[in-house]
């Protein structure tokens, strides 16, 4: 490329990067102006609680008392993941399903 052909092509390409500098700054100028025009509803809008059916009545009561030094007691009363064998016999479901069997291998042997 001759030297003249290589100063015309680096003044395009500055010019082509002007261009796109003073575009860029162009866009952030509008979108600032528009953000400081507005009414302020577009930045923190909550959305509408949703409605629901009213709480059962058994919600409405108080967690029961603590006692000083004691466990917090809860409301109701946490179910046992597995129901011992007596309450398995009247008929109490576990509430998880029976742990998988163990897979076993054959024995590492000696070498």
């Amino acid at each position: 490329m001759t030297p003249d052909g290589s100063r015309r092509a680096y003044r395009m390409d500055m010019l082509l990067a002007t261009a796109m500098v003073v575009g860029g700054l162009a866009i952030a100028a509008v979108s600032m102006a528009e953000i400081e025009a507005g009414d302020g509803q577009h930045m923190a809008q909550a959305t509408q609680p949703l409605q629901g059916n009213p709480a059962p009545p058994d919600q409405d009561k108080a967690p029961a008392e603590s006692k000083p030094g004691g466990e917090r007691p809860t409301t109701p009363a946490p179910q046992p993941a597995r129901p011992d064998p007596q309450a398995q016999k009247e008929g109490a479901t576990p509430a998880l399903p029976p742990a998988p069997a163990e897979k076993t291998g054959p024995p590492i042997k000696e070498k």
